[in-house]
């Protein structure tokens, strides 16, 4: 593949750092253990998925600290959890669960119907500031009538709804605890948190009475260590001083691990997806026309091989690859600089135009955004990257305070196409035609129809383009070779460590 010259000094950077970080020795490896440590690139602002929205939370906690009614395996695939099995009325409208009645809680209380009722009232509340709460607003009444069975009525059919019950969001929270999760968390997983060191770490420890005897892990601790700098990061995983990096964050660096006697190198799917959001709220990105022209000139197999080294699959809408009903909407606007200028001419736009792009401070959105900034210039528009610290910073200023022309991120959640029906979501997109299609989606009987709408949709959002859409990331997961159990794929942003062990 050819890029263009405006990449060369960025690559050869790339090609330096890659070269040096393959001159550090191997380490020598300590005997098979019970205790794992793990780097991850984002440090959580908190420990309750379901007061906050970043993904780190459910990184950390999900599975491991906090259970659901249902859960998602490594193949996407619902399954029981705290509850048993449910039922569902001919109409869908009505879904009763039967709850297990062997489950406490890692203070001692027993996990009920009451409890269910509790959490989900609260994600549905008024005060909820649940990251998903307008998942649980399908939810018209809830009804226990014992301690063992859960009836929910909806206020129409939710052909989601037992996808949405198994997302870190829709965890199950003892009562008592509630408003103290934040920071010290208790669920009815088979780990508890027994230090948190901001700025540092997070450490798990096995719960020696966890409700599940058949389901005790083989790890006693964990430990999970912050650490931004992709450097440092192989630094750490060379040295031995980390186990696992189920995410790593230097793709360039990424070979230099392959047939390392060692490590592993796994190379999964995940649920990200890398778009260039525009605020639809400001000029010019108000014109479908501009929005059009920018993603005309964006040449989105140059920018995954120059941003991430190759790693990734341009999208063309806001779906990944490994969704069902998947289109493959790639090729609907393709890289045409020329016919860009044209469009951008055509809206009013003959000597382009100047805005900036929120750029949180990490390596793909960083690199994603030089990348875009040297595309646009081609087609006369000055794009000026603002480093934006993440989350807090660009949750304040960009998710809830709506202050940014463009910004870039990867959405994380699975399966999260509904976002763009949300009045007021960060992007300012409003289309009848997608909310029409959404909601056939989210109240269809069955699967065929569920997939024909999601694939509506796909289709709408790529020809309106309320962003730039750039490509799917995988996950670049890089272990100690006698670790198994971490997922190769992410079907839901997680590090699920209940059946993670040592081998020899």
């Amino acid at each position: 593949m050819v890029i263009s010259n405006r990449y060369g000094r960025f690559l050869g950077i790339l090609a330096g750092s890659l070269l040096a970080a393959a001159t550090i020795a191997s380490p020598v490896r300590a005997d098979p253990k019970d205790h794992l440590t793990l780097a991850m690139s984002i440090e959580p602002s908190g420990l309750d998925p379901t007061v906050a929205a970043p993904v780190a939370i459910g990184q950390v906690v999900w599975q491991n600290v906090f259970q659901g009614l249902t859960r998602i395996d490594e193949a996407g695939t619902v399954l029981p959890q705290l509850a048993r099995e449910w039922t569902a009325s001919d109409d869908g409208r009505t879904i009763t669960f039967h709850l297990r009645d062997d489950v406490r809680f890692q203070n001692g209380v027993r996990f009920d119907s009451a409890t269910a009722k509790f959490t989900l009232d609260r994600a549905r509340g008024e005060a909820s500031t649940n990251p998903q709460k307008q998942f649980f607003e399908v939810i018209e009444r809830i009804e226990t009538p014992d301690a063992s069975t859960l009836v929910l009525h909806l206020k129409e059919r939710s052909a989601n709804l037992l996808y949405w019950l198994a997302w870190p969001a829709a965890v199950m929270v003892e009562p008592g605890t509630a408003e103290t999760n934040r920071a010290q968390p208790v669920g009815t997983g088979p780990f508890r948190v027994a230090e948190w060191r901001p700025g540092d770490k997070v450490v798990l420890e096995r719960i020696d009475d966890y409700w599940n005897k058949d389901a005790v892990p083989s790890l006693g601790t964990a430990e999970f260590r912050f650490i931004k700098d992709a450097q440092a990061q192989a630094a750490a995983i060379r040295s031995g001083s980390v186990d696992a990096i189920p995410e790593f964050a230097a793709p360039e660096l990424y070979k230099t691990f392959e047939g390392s006697p060692q490590l592993s190198t796994v190379v999964g799917h995940t649920e990200l997806k890398v778009v260039a959001g525009m605020n639809l709220r400001r000029k010019p990105f108000d014109d479908p026309r501009v929005r059009k022209a920018l993603m005309m000139a964006v040449d989105r197999t140059a920018l995954v091989e120059a941003a991430w080294s190759g790693y990734g699959e341009p999208i063309g809408s806001h779906y990944t690859p490994n969704d069902p009903g998947f289109v493959d909407l790639a090729a609907k606007v393709p890289y045409d600089p020329d016919g860009a200028k044209a469009l951008l001419a055509e809206a009013g736009y003959p000597d382009g135009f100047t805005a900036t792009i929120r750029s949180p401070q990490m390596s793909y959105a960083t690199r994603s955004s030089e990348i875009l900034q040297g595309f646009l210039a081609e087609i006369g528009v000055t794009l000026n990257i603002v480093p934006t610290d993440f989350p807090a910073v660009w949750v304040d200023q960009v998710l809830k305070g709506h202050n940014f022309d463009m910004t870039i991120v990867a959405h994380a959640e699975p399966l999260d196409i509904g976002i763009y029906a949300r009045p007021d979501y960060y992007f300012g997109y409003r289309s009848q035609a997608f909310d029409a299609a959404n909601m056939a989606a989210e109240t269809a009987a069955d699967d065929a129809a569920r997939l024909a709408a999601y694939g509506r949709a796909q289709e709408i959002l790529a020809e309106d383009l309320p962003a730039l859409y750039l490509f799917a990331m995988p996950k670049l997961g890089l272990w100690d070779r006698r670790v198994k159990g971490l997922w190769t794929n992410e079907p839901i942003p997680s590090n699920d460590l209940t059946d993670v062990r040592w081998v020899d």
